[in-house]
């Protein structure tokens, strides 16, 4: 079988599987499935039906049928050509301080992606807040990050969608830019492909240890951080809720709760905080 030179292999769901517990043996519970609904969906549940133990878990799927995004909004998948998993942790801090962990959440996937992407391409991968990864102004993978009480603390998944290819098709079809990751793969001197479990094995990873810092407070200077990825810095904005614009301005980095901060024209700051709110460039 002819392999792209710039592809990422991804191999059956029991190899995937086997590839990954070789990679993550401190995930207690890892499956990855030709298919199912939702495996953020599916992670909850299995919150729910009191499976407390062995966390963390990882699930992933070669195809989701009732995939979402923020907002509910669906996400359109084929077989291969997306890679998607969710990771669950269990998280022991104020209920309060959940809603940074959505931003979080992107912010090490885009620090990730850099690290293991081409030289020449790393610095195009950026974060548009809360949590989209982008090359360039295309969209490259979505976050989705949800919670639920469990024990003494909470059960919180963070789910991934990370396109792997059809960027021109899906772009053509949604009316908007998307990247891939073949289009990144394709930016090294020698293309060459990229093996899925060691994307996955190095977010589910780097998801894991930022969760421990958040819980320690030793996550270090996250605003300068943030700011190396920033796709919004700077620029004009507007931030909408249900087709109706709430607040114009520029945009401003995060405070400490990681809400966007945006300044309007009379020198005001607003915090955006992460919900349904989207925030969209001007055209």
């Amino acid at each position: 079988m002819h392999v792209p030179e710039a592809s990422v292999l991804l191999p059956d769901p029991a190899q995937q599987q086997a590839g990954l517990a070789a990679l993550l043996p401190g995930f207690g519970h890892l499956d990855w499935l030709a298919q199912t609904g939702s495996t953020n969906a599916d992670l909850l549940l299995r919150g729910r039906q009191g499976h407390a133990g062995n966390l963390p878990w990882l699930l992933g799927t070669h195809l989701q049928q009732a995939g979402r995004g923020r907002a509910g909004r669906p996400w359109r998948n084929r077989a291969g050509a997306a890679l998607m998993f969710s990771c669950g942790f269990e998280v022991q801090a104020p209920a309060a301080r959940l809603p940074f962990l959505s931003f979080l959440a992107g912010m090490i996937a885009c620090e990730t992606l850099r690290r293991i992407a081409p030289a020449p391409a790393r610095h195009d991968i950026i974060l548009k807040w809360p949590n989209d990864v982008q090359f360039g102004q295309a969209k490259l993978a979505g976050i989705l990050v949800e919670s639920m009480r469990m024990g003494t603390g909470f059960l919180v998944v963070m789910g991934i969608g990370i396109n792997l290819a059809d960027a021109a098709e899906t772009s053509l079809h949604l009316g908007r830019e998307v990247a891939d990751w073949s289009q990144i793969l394709s930016t090294a001197p020698t293309p060459a492909p990229q093996d899925a479990c060691m994307i996955v094995a190095s977010l589910a990873q780097a998801w894991q240890q930022a969760v421990a810092e958040f819980e320690h407070g030793t996550l270090g200077d996250v605003d300068a951080r943030f700011a190396a990825i920033d796709a919004l810095r700077g620029r004009a904005i507007n931030v909408i809720d249900r087709e109706h614009v709430l607040l114009s301005g520029t945009a401003a980095g995060i405070d400490h709760q990681g809400c966007l901060q945006v300044e309007t024209e009379d020198g005001r700051i607003h915090p955006v905080s992460i919900g349904e709110i989207s925030v969209r460039t001007h055209s």
